[in-house]
C-alpha cells in the first residue's frame, strides 16, 4: 500500500469517527456513564420496604405506646396513639426502604418525632425525641415483625 493510500485512509478513518462521535459505543471496561436523569430502579429502592399499617405496640424505654396507622401507597402515614390516657395524633410521617419517621403531637403538649428502621429480625427500633425538649429521648422497639 502507497504513503499517499495509507494517509487516505487514516484521514478517512478520523472524519468517519469524529462524525460518528457519540454514535460510539464505550469498550466494556469503561466506567457507566450517569444518565441526566434517575432511572425508575433508583426510584423504585427508594419506596416503602415494608407497610407499616395496623394497629401494634411500641415498647419505649420510658412508656408503652398502642399505635393504629395507615400507609397510603407512596409510603405516607397517618393514624392515632395512645399510652394510658394519653392519646396523639400523627401528624405527618412516611416509611421510605427500610426506613421509618412518623411526628406524633399528644394531648397534653409534647410533639414525638419517632425515627427507626426494619432490622433483620423484621421489627422496627429506633429512638424519639420530644420535639418542645430535645433533651428527652428514649429508645423504643416495635411488638411485632412486618
Amino acid at each position: 500500500m502507497s504513503r499517499r493510500t495509507r494517509k487516505l485512509l487514516t484521514t478517512s478513518a478520523a472524519l468517519i469517527l469524529s462524525a460518528a462521535g457519540a454514535g460510539l459505543t464505550a469498550p466494556a471496561n469503561a466506567a457507566p456513564t450517569v444518565p441526566a436523569t434517575a432511572p425508575s430502579t433508583v426510584r423504585e429502592a427508594r419506596a416503602a420496604g415494608f407497610n407499616a399499617s395496623g394497629v401494634w405496640t411500641i415498647y419505649q424505654s420510658n412508656a408503652t405506646v398502642r399505635i393504629d396507622l395507615r400507609q397510603d401507597g407512596n409510603g405516607n402515614l397517618f393514624g392515632s396513639t395512645s399510652s394510658g390516657n394519653t392519646v396523639g395524633t400523627v401528624q405527618e410521617g412516611s416509611v421510605t426502604g427500610n426506613d421509618i419517621y412518623f411526628i406524633v403531637q399528644w394531648n397534653h403538649g409534647p410533639r414525638g418525632r419517632y425515627t427507626g428502621s426494619l432490622g433483620p429480625d423484621r421489627r422496627l427500633s429506633g429512638i424519639t425525641v420530644d420535639l418542645n425538649n430535645p433533651s428527652s429521648q428514649a429508645t423504643w422497639r416495635s411488638d411485632r415483625t412486618f
